[in-house]
């Protein structure tokens, strides 16, 4: 299993600057998004240095991107640029993602908000095309609004979803969480032939109906996906202590993350920590996960010690 981390490296500048519509001159959103693209390769460098090669970009890389107001083609005015991040990304070997945010929302009954939507997601597979990067590089989105009527709502859902370019079909990924628990994502997926995303957090607070354990879960979500997919991915997180049911923690609970590596670690995974901290959690699940396998190394199993000679005598 591969670990990695969400858009923002916490030692490091921030590849999100954006603007006010106001101050929204093509200028200056071109300005930022070539600022934007420096940030996101010392982030990619870091990342490089020390072994992660999972990662997912921030919506905002190309500020107000599927706004109006951006008429700029970034993708030929930064051409270069691109394909310099596009060298770097193929020699680490770099898996990237993105996952839009609450307002991208194909189920809504409310068709402005399916069009900024549609606008949302093929923007992110331009995004993901100018780094070159094939259909195995994934958009993880939620089902959004809808779960009282489920039935309606992903008929809503499968007809935005035919409104979307076929390159932004093809990387789309569906994500469980509390309003569409595991079992109704993986049947929406099955009608439109997309990968289903296991979030180990969300699955905690809405089981299926079934009460799928952690391992059996991940290898249902796993049938969805095919070789030109390439890894499933999954995410992981836990609750903040104090915070409302749902918001994810500041710090990765390590005995959480071991529980859940020892379940579903020894599967081709790539687990996107969805923490505060960021890739300080990535370096310490790594850590961790290391002690575990050299203490299973290194501690004989306990007929072995049963059978030496010092614990026969006790």
């Amino acid at each position: 299993m591969r670990i990695g981390y969400a858009c923002v490296n916490t030692q490091l500048p921030s590849s999100a600057r954006t603007v006010r519509l106001a101050n929204a001159t093509p200028e200056r959103l071109l300005e930022l998004a070539e600022a934007n693209l420096d940030a996101l390769e010392t982030i990619l460098r870091w990342n490089d240095e020390r072994g992660i090669q999972v990662f997912r970009l921030t919506s905002n890389l190309i500020p107000l991107a599927s706004h109006p107001v951006n008429t700029v083609a970034w993708w030929e005015e930064l051409e270069g640029r691109f394909g310099e991040l596009a060298e770097l990304v193929a020699r680490a070997g770099a898996r990237l993602s993105t996952h839009p945010g609450q307002y991208t929302v194909l189920s809504s009954p409310r068709q402005p908000v399916v069009a900024a939507s549609v606008a949302e997601l093929d923007y992110h597979d331009r995004l993901l095309s100018a780094l070159g990067l094939d259909r195995s590089h994934k958009i993880v989105l939620h089902v959004g609004s809808g779960a009282a009527d489920p039935e309606t709502a992903a008929a809503r859902f499968a007809a935005g979803f035919g409104r979307l370019s076929q390159g932004a079909q093809s990387r789309l990924v569906l994500e469980n969480d509390e309003r569409w628990p595991l079992d109704r994502i993986l049947a929406l997926a099955a009608q439109l032939g997309t990968p289903v995303v296991f979030d180990a957090f969300h699955h905690e607070l809405a089981p299926t109906a079934e009460e799928l354990g952690v391992r059996d879960a991940v290898l249902a979500a796993a049938e969805t996906w095919r070789p030109e997919d390439g890894r499933q991915e999954v995410h992981f997180s836990t609750q903040q202590p104090g915070k409302r049911p749902g918001a994810h923690a500041e710090t990765l609970d390590l005995d959480a993350f071991e529980a859940f590596a020892e379940a579903v670690g020894d599967l081709p995974l790539d687990c996107v920590l969805e923490v505060k901290d960021k890739e300080q959690s990535v370096l310490r699940a790594r850590e961790r996960l290391s002690r575990s396998r050299t203490r299973r190394q290194t501690v004989p199993p306990a007929a072995a010690r049963a059978a030496r000679p010092e614990a026969r005598r006790r």
